[in-house]
């Protein structure tokens, strides 16, 4: 890093990050109140919130032609808590019970936002932001609803197996955003592997940026012989019991 041009700023002072946005023509944004703050609302309107403000007004002031801004999944999470709908089971039930569902509707772009928590509403905050400014000011904004991305690249949770997102798998999305069609103004982008109990569409991703996922959570938890409701990992919470808390 400390050979590679860089501003060191808090993202909460608009002032002082405007020098990273000078003579760029692609901001990648992702910064977010997140590991342990995803339930703080004031950590999420300072950061999440009046933090993307500051990055788009840093944008438009120094003639960005594009964001790619990095939303989540979560937006989308709230389906689970609906006890008549699927979705919830294939997080959290076990995989060989009987009732386990066996089909699904996927939920699309076009449904409605159902955020799980004040992170995921900050990331819809964000998302209509962008949609703003790619109206008014004509800066892109392409938006990537990323799933779970972890640092072990494996589940690491039983939640995380419909929603597991392979490190390469992120990049590939990130990397057909950044090098998408400049007249592409605004879009919103599943960013999900080929896992099996996926419930969220991703064909629109491939539809419009050629964008084809090619891990799997199974793929990874295979690679390292985890099975569903034994997960273990560095990301993994000592607290976690997996199928043992049944």
């Amino acid at each position: 890093m400390a050979d590679l041009p860089h501003t060191c700023a808090d993202i909460r002072d608009a002032t002082a990050i405007r020098p990273a946005f000078e003579g760029v023509d692609t901001v990648l944004h992702l910064a977010a109140a997140t590991e342990g703050l995803t339930e703080d609302w004031q950590a999420t309107m300072a950061i999440t919130i009046d933090g993307t403000v500051n990055v788009y007004e840093a944008a438009r002031l120094a003639g960005v032609r594009r964001v790619v801004f990095m939303s989540s999944g979560s937006t989308q999470l709230g389906y689970m808590a609906n006890p008549s709908l699927p979705y919830g089971k294939l997080a959290t039930a076990r995989h060989d019970a009987p009732d386990f569902p066996t089909s699904w509707q996927m939920i699309t772009l076009d449904d409605p936002p159902r955020p799980i928590d004040p992170y995921a509403t900050g990331k819809l905050f964000g998302e209509n932001v962008g949609r703003l400014y790619a109206d008014r000011y004509g800066i892109s904004t392409l938006a990537i609803r990323l799933g779970g991305v972890l640092r072990e690249n494996r589940p690491h949770l039983r939640g995380i197996w419909p929603g597991f997102l392979d490190q390469l798998d992120a990049v590939d999305i990130i990397d057909c955003c950044l090098s998408a069609p400049e007249d592409l103004l605004f879009d919103i982008f599943n960013a999900i592997s080929n896992n099996a109990w996926r419930w969220r569409e991703i064909e629109h991703g491939r539809d419009v940026l050629g964008w084809v996922p090619k891990g799997s959570a199974e793929d990874a938890a295979r690679r390292d012989g985890i099975a569903p409701g034994q997960e273990r990992g560095p990301s993994t919470p000592a607290d976690y019991q997996g199928y043992g808390a049944a």
